[in-house]
């Protein structure tokens, strides 16, 4: 199924380098270290501070993600796992604005949440005991997704969809290449599978109760044989659904503040469209999935890592 306002074709000319370049700038993205860092809003400054300053502590819990790969929920389910025991879930801080940035006073584990790539993490990090969890999820539903992000978050209505694909196929995104993104973690995760988990945005779909549990255990806070008897694990996953997530007040009002993001995104409802499994088909056209299927298959034939 095509819609025709945003069905993708594959007509699109081939982009030189030089103009390649030009577009994902145009983005605000800047190559560093490797990969495209949407530098007007991170700047590569504060990532060369963060990789030299920050302390990891061993109970600390590190949520990773190539943008519109499931942050949001994700972030959702370990905040509400970790901190079960410390509040119900109508007072569960998710429910409102609560920028910290004073890290001393976060209390003990710490949730941070990361875009960047695990090359670029504080060494701190890599030689603590903390645990990362990091989500992948379908590039072909990232890219629908990620076109439909761009377009709020720089109010870009008629940006084609054909420029947002060429520029993933090429690795131009946001925390880009996708591959290399996913590749960084998952070769972590198959060398250190105590400290990493690879989760995919599918899997969490497909069967919530199974791989909520399993993050749970992973993160060292194990649901009782009590807490499933009376139902906890499926109430925290009701609480952290897409829905329940997208109708609460301060996501449907909220902005980021100022003070955590210089260049605003909007408003918290961009975090929000629709969090289907293969939507992806209403968008791009079998040649063009077979296009991103190819480079998929290049990029990541030395690998185990695969994606259906």
């Amino acid at each position: 199924m095509e819609s025709k306002e945003s069905s993708l074709e594959t007509s699109t000319p081939n982009v030189s380098p030089s103009a390649a370049a030009s577009n994902a700038y145009a983005l605000g993205l800047t190559q560093f270290q490797g990969f495209w860092i949407p530098s007007s809003r991170v700047p590569t400054s504060s990532i060369i501070s963060f990789q030299k300053y920050f302390q990891a502590l061993d109970d600390d819990i590190i949520v990773a993600s190539k943008p519109k790969a499931g942050t949001t929920w994700l972030k959702a389910l370990v905040f509400t796992i970790v901190n079960r025991h410390s509040y119900t879930l109508s007072n569960i801080p998710l429910n409102s604005e609560n920028p910290n940035l004073d890290l001393s006073k976060i209390p003990s584990p710490r949730v941070f949440s990361t875009h960047l790539p695990y090359s670029m993490l504080a060494d701190s990090i890599k030689r603590s005991n903390c645990r990362i969890v990091y989500i992948t999820r379908n590039p072909f539903d990232i890219v629908v997704s990620l076109w439909h992000f761009v377009r709020g978050v720089h109010n870009l209505p008629d940006w084609p969809l054909e420029d947002c694909f060429e520029m993933f196929c090429r690795g131009e995104e946001s925390y880009g290449p996708f591959w290399d993104h996913a590749l960084g973690y998952w070769n972590m995760s198959v060398e250190k599978p105590s400290n990493i988990l690879f989760m995919r945005y599918e899997e969490l779909k497909e069967d919530s109760v199974a791989q909520t549990k399993r993050l749970a255990e992973f993160l060292r806070f194990p649901f009782s044989l009590e807490e499933e008897k009376i139902g906890v694990v499926n109430q925290i996953i009701d609480f952290c659904s897409f829905n329940n997530l997208k109708d609460l007040e301060v996501n449907k009002t909220g902005k980021m503040p100022r003070s955590i993001i210089p260049s605003l995104i909007p408003s918290h409802k961009l975090f929000f469209r629709s969090g289907k499994v293969g939507d992806y088909i209403n968008h791009l056209s079998p040649t063009a999935v077979e296009r991103l299927s190819n480079v998929l298959k290049e990029k990541l034939s030395e690998s185990s890592l695969t994606f259906n």
